[in-house]
C-alpha cells in the first residue's frame, strides 16, 4: 500500500516472492542464487532514488545502472545474471515511477538485460485499473505532483495511489491516515498491524491487498509461516476472526458480548481496549479499501503474483468489443440521463414541501427493503487467500430480508460519529479520531462543481443521497433526511453498483462499473467509489464503537 512502508521498503521487499507462495513463473535459470557473492542493487542504493536532492537522485540512478551492468557481467561474456528481485524492482520502476528519468533508465536496463540473454519480466496490465484507460491517469498537474511526493516520501507509487491521485486532496489525507495506522507508535506491533489487514482483506478475496500487506508484514519482521495459514498465527490474533467476519459482512450483529469476550479479565489472551480499537480500525479500514480496489478494478502490481510474466507476448490482436457498435446511441442516451439527473437535483434543492415524520420513516423502510439484484456467484477464494480466511461461506445478507425478523435500526441521532464515535476513538487511540474525521470530511465535501459535461453544478444533494443510501444498506437511519431523494437521484444501475461494492465487493464486474453514469468522467466514478468506501467504513465503525461504549458503561 502506498503508505504502509517506510522509504526504501519497496526496494527491499517487493518482488521477493516467497517460495511457498509464489513458485517460479517460468523465469530464467540464470538468476543469482543466495550463495553467489555478486554486487547487485541494494535496498539502500535503490532508496537513494527517492532523495529530494536532484543531484543525489542522478548519482543514485548512475550507481543503479553500473551495478546492474556489473551484475550482467558484460566484461565476462556468458556469465550474465540478475536476481528475480532486481528484475521486478526494475519493472516496477519502469512502469510506475512518476520521475521520468528513473522510469526511462529502468526501461533501458531491462532492455539491456534482455539483449544479454536474460529473460526479463513484463507487466500483464497496461495500467493501474482494468476499468479506467491508463491515459486518463497519467496527466500533468496536481495529481502528478502528488504522485511524485508519494514516491519521494514512501519509495514507491502503487496502483491504489495512482487511481486516488485523480482526487489529490483526498489522497493526501488518506496517506496520512495510512501512515498513522501502520507506522506511528501505537499499542500493536507493526507486523501484527499488517497481519490483521491480511486477515481482513482475505474476507473479500482481495489478493491485491493480501499481497501488499504480506510484503509489508515480512519487511516489518513478521514470521513467514503465518502467511501460509491462520493456524500458524498467535491465538490472540486468531481470536479476532469473529469480529473480523462481522465487521466485513454484517456489522449490525456486533454486540458488547463480542467485545467482552476479547477484553474482559477472564479472556485469554486478553486484548486491551486500546489494542482492540486499533485492530478494529485496521480491519474496517482494510474492508473498505477492498471495496475501492474491486470497485475501481485495480490490476495487480507489476511485482505481484498475477501482475507479470516471463513469457514472451502473444501475437497482438484486437478483441471484438460490442461497446463500439452503437456508440452514438449510447452517447445520446447518456446525455439524456445527465440532463434528467440535473433537472431532478434542481427540483429537490427548490422543494419546500415538508414530510411528516411517519412519511420519512416509511420512505426509509421502502428504500432499505427494496430488492436490488446483484451478482450472486459465490466463487471459491483464490489460492493466495484460501488459508487466510475462516468460514468463507459467511457473507453479506440484506439488513432487512423479506419475510424475516429485521435487526433493530441504528438511528444516527442515538449514536453518531460526530457526537459519540469520534471522541471514543480519540480517547482510546489518540489522534486517530482526527485522522479519520478528516477523511470523512474531505470525501463528504469533495466537489469540483461539475457533473459530466456541465460546469458550475452544486452536487451536494447527489453526494448526500449516495452517502445516506450506503448507510441505509447498513441499517442506519437519519431522522431528518428524506429518503425519497435517494430514489429520485440514484438510478437503478447506480444502486446495483453501490450495493455490490459496499456489501460484497468481490462480486464487482466491469459491466456494472460501465453501466452506471455512462456519460460521466472516470474521475467522477472514482469519486463515487471514495464515497462508498468512506461511508462503509464509518457505518462499520459506528456499530463496533457503540458495542464498545455499551461494554464500558
Amino acid at each position: 500500500m502506498a503508505s504502509s512502508s517506510a522509504p526504501g521498503f519497496a526496494f527491499q521487499a517487493n518482488g521477493s516472492e516467497n517460495p511457498s507462495q509464489a513458485p517460479d513463473t517460468g523465469g530464467s535459470s540464470r538468476y543469482r542464487s543466495d550463495s553467489e557473492s555478486e554486487i547487485y542493487p541494494t535496498a539502500k542504493s535503490l532508496s537513494r532514488l527517492c532523495s529530494r536532492d536532484r543531484d543525489e537522485r542522478a548519482a543514485a540512478l548512475e550507481e543503479l545502472s553500473q551495478k546492474v551492468l556489473v551484475c550482467l557481467g558484460l566484461d565476462r561474456p556468458g556469465s550474465a545474471r540478475l536476481s528475480k528481485q532486481t528484475l521486478l524492482h526494475l519493472l516496477r520502476l519502469s512502469r510506475s515511477c512518476p520521475l521520468q528519468e528513473v522510469r526511462m533508465r529502468a526501461s533501458e536496463l531491462l532492455c539491456t538485460a534482455q539483449e544479454e540473454g536474460i529473460e526479463v519480466p513484463r507487466a500483464l496490465a497496461s495500467g493501474p485499473s482494468a476499468f479506467i484507460p491508463a491515459k486518463e491517469m497519467f496527466t500533468e498537474g496536481p495529481n502528478q505532483d502528488m504522485l511524485i511526493e508519494s514516491f519521494l516520501s514512501l519509495g514507491r507509487v502503487d496502483h491504489l495511489a495512482m487511481v486516488m491521485a485523480l482526487h489529490p486532496s483526498y489522497l493526501s489525507c488518506f496517506l496520512r491516515t495510512q501512515h498513522a495506522l501502520f507506522e506511528l507508535d501505537g499499542p500493536l506491533p507493526r507486523d501484527w498491524r499488517h497481519y490483521i489487514s491480511i486477515m481482513a482483506a482475505a474476507r473479500h478475496h482481495c489478493s491485491y491487498m493480501v499481497q501488499q500487506h504480506s510484503m509489508a508484514f515480512l519487511e516489518a519482521g513478521g514470521e513467514e509461516s503465518w502467511l501460509s495459514g491462520l493456524e500458524h498465527a498467535p491465538t490472540k490474533l486468531r481470536g479476532l476472526q469473529t469480529l473480523n467476519k462481522l465487521l466485513a459482512h454484517r456489522p449490525w450483529l456486533i454486540t458488547q458480548q463480542h467485545i467482552q469476550e476479547l477484553v474482559c479479565a477472564g479472556a485469554e489472551p486478553r486484548w486491551s481496549l486500546a489494542e482492540l480499537i486499533h485492530a478494529v480500525i485496521l480491519m474496517a479500514h482494510t474492508h473498505s479499501l477492498c471495496s475501492f480496489v474491486w470497485g475501481c478494478g485495480l490490476n495487480p502490481e507489476p511485482d505481484h503474483i498475477g501482475g507479470h510474466t516471463f513469457c514472451p507476448p502473444s501475437p497482438s490482436h484486437i478483441p471484438h468489443s460490442p461497446a463500439h457498435e452503437d456508440g452514438r446511441q449510447e452517447l445520446a442516451d447518456g446525455a439524456v440521463e445527465v440532463e434528467v439527473l440535473m433537472k431532478r437535483m434542481v427540483e429537490l434543492q427548490q422543494q419546500e414541501e415538508e414530510c411528516t415524520q411517519e412519511e420519512m420513516v416509511t420512505r426509509f423502510e421502502r428504500e432499505r427493503s427494496e430488492s436490488i439484484p446483484t451478482a450472486v456467484v459465490r466463487g471459491a477464494p483464490p489460492e493466495l487467500v484460501l488459508n487466510l480466511v475462516e468460514e468463507p461461506e459467511f457473507r453479506y445478507e440484506d439488513f432487512a430480508p423479506r419475510g424475516e425478523q429485521s435487526p433493530p435500526i441504528m438511528r444516527a441521532q442515538d449514536y453518531s460519529w460526530e457526537d459519540h464515535g469520534f471522541s471514543l476513538v480519540q480517547r482510546l487511540l489518540p489522534d486517530m479520531g482526527q485522522f479519520l474525521d478528516e477523511e470523512f470530511q474531505v470525501v463528504s465535501n469533495l466537489t469540483y462543481h461539475r457533473m459530466a459535461m456541465h460546469e458550475g453544478v452544486d452536487t451536494y444533494t447527489l453526494r448526500k443521497a449516495l452517502w445516506n443510501y450506503i448507510h441505509c444498506l447498513y441499517g442506519i437511519r437519519y431522522d431528518d433526511y428524506d429518503y425519497g431523494s435517494v430514489n429520485v437521484l440514484l438510478e437503478r444501475s447506480l444502486k446495483v453498483f453501490v450495493k455490490t461494492v459496499a456489501c460484497h465487493p468481490e462480486q464487482t464486474t466491469a459491466h456494472i462499473y460501465h453501466d452506471f453514469w455512462r456519460h460521466f468522467r472516470h474521475s467522477e466514478k472514482v469519486h463515487a467509489n471514495l464515497i462508498v468506501m468512506e461511508a462503509r467504513l464509518q457505518a462499520a465503525l459506528l456499530y463496533t464503537l457503540r458495542a464498545i461504549t455499551y461494554y464500558m458503561r
